[in-house]
């Protein structure tokens, strides 16, 4: 479960390449493309620039490299050349790539064009949640010390957290123990140790926590079609307190924010 420093910076090198596809994203206008063709420009830009394998392609029987989740899609949307971007929609991107053996993996919500005040809101919220989990991360600290914080910052925004899914241990696998809920107790559940990495990922709904499936057998959306977002991170604990592998460029400000608080 727990991994060794050398183990833990071939993960670091995992994350920052993934962190690095973000970032094309970023420089990509998304609204006009099919989630198809997002998929395909992610693929190739693994594959070709970083020289690294999408690790979601293939597993369990899943064609594509990545998820995209948009508006009332909860996770695990599926890429099609029909699907189209458009102005106002959100979209989650939920990524994952494997270097040296190791996997990283991180989602991130994209806003496309004028979106509203609402479903701006709720991204906020969601990113806000994910590193409300993340700040408590720390050798001492619980598994429902992570959902407790998760889950009372969605409460306090009026959003509810998404119980059907979760965060994992990730390494050498994709999904390895433990499983780590976005919502919880305080003090409860397993005890954090320095060298454990796992995924936080909530997801949060404007409306219901209930979600259902698809015809697909993936696509899950929220069963009152109200918006949900999601962001994720993989991460590990440190000696003193939380490392974040999957570390965007943009983001560094707001994690040395997150370390003085």
């Amino acid at each position: 479960m727990t991994k060794t420093p050398e183990e833990i910076e071939l993960m670091a090198e995992a994350g920052r390449l993934l962190a690095s596809v973000f970032t094309h994203l970023d420089g990509l206008t998304l609204a006009g493309m099919t989630t198809l063709e997002v998929n395909d420009r992610v693929e190739a830009f693994i594959v070709d620039d970083l020289k690294a394998r999408p690790a979601s392609k293939g597993q369990y029987g899943y064609g594509f490299v990545l998820n995209c989740s948009i508006n009332e899609v909860v996770c695990h949307g599926v890429p099609s050349k029909d699907e189209v971007l458009k102005d106002g929609d959100i979209v989650n991107l939920d990524i994952t790539l494997e270097k040296h053996g190791f996997i990283a993996d991180s989602s991130k919500t994209y806003l496309i064009g004028n979106v509203g005040p609402a479903a701006r809101k709720l991204v906020r919220a969601t990113y806000e949640a994910l590193w409300k989990g993340i700040r408590v991360v720390k050798p001492g600290a619980t598994l429902g010390d992570i959902g407790h914080a998760i889950e009372q910052h969605a409460k306090r925004a009026g959003y509810s957290v998404v119980r059907d899914y979760c965060g994992h241990g990730i390494g050498r696998e994709m999904h390895e123990a433990p499983q780590v809920l976005h919502f919880g107790k305080a003090g409860s559940g397993m005890t954090l140790k320095e060298g454990m990495t796992f995924t936080i990922e909530p997801m949060l709904n404007q409306g219901v926590r209930s979600v259902r499936t698809e015809d697909d057998g993936w696509t899950v959306v929220t069963a009152d079609r109200k918006l949900s977002a999601q962001f994720e991170h993989t991460v590990a604990v440190t000696k003193t307190g939380v490392r974040v592998l999957t570390l965007r460029l943009d983001e560094t400000a707001h994690a040395a924010s997150n370390r003085a608080a």
